[in-house]
């Protein structure tokens, strides 16, 4: 299962979380995203993108996003959620063990959001 995770900032918008999926999906064109993941007190948002993509979304526990090895380490990302990537870790949570980025963070072009790609076995 494929899985486009997600991180962002308090007033990112629907138009954030979009440039930074479509960014993350130039990088392998032929992906077929199955599912949106995101921190659970962060869905809310990520919800309206996943209706209108018609795909589910997966709130992440904060417990799973610490638990995540990712690739990046953003110092912002270490202080507020206790993992390098909020994006590259709610993806890995995603989508189970084992499991492997596809896409490592990518930032929107308004520097608000960021988006992972992982696939592995949806747990």
């Amino acid at each position: 299962m494929i899985v486009a995770g997600f991180g962002f900032r308090q007033g990112a918008t629907l138009a954030s979380l979009e440039s930074a999926l479509e960014l993350g999906r130039r990088q392998v064109p032929s992906l077929c995203i199955a599912l949106l993941a995101a921190p659970e007190d962060k869905c809310g948002l990520v919800a309206e993108l996943a209706a209108r993509l018609g795909l589910p979304v997966l709130g992440i526990a904060p417990q799973a996003l610490e638990a995540a090895a990712t690739v990046t380490r953003s110092a912002a990302s270490l202080a507020a959620r206790g993992t390098g990537s909020v994006a590259e870790a709610s993806a890995l949570a995603a989508t189970g063990a084992p499991s492997r980025l596809i896409v490592s963070r990518i930032v929107s072009s308004d520097r608000m959001a960021t988006c992972a790609i992982a696939e592995g076995a949806l747990s």
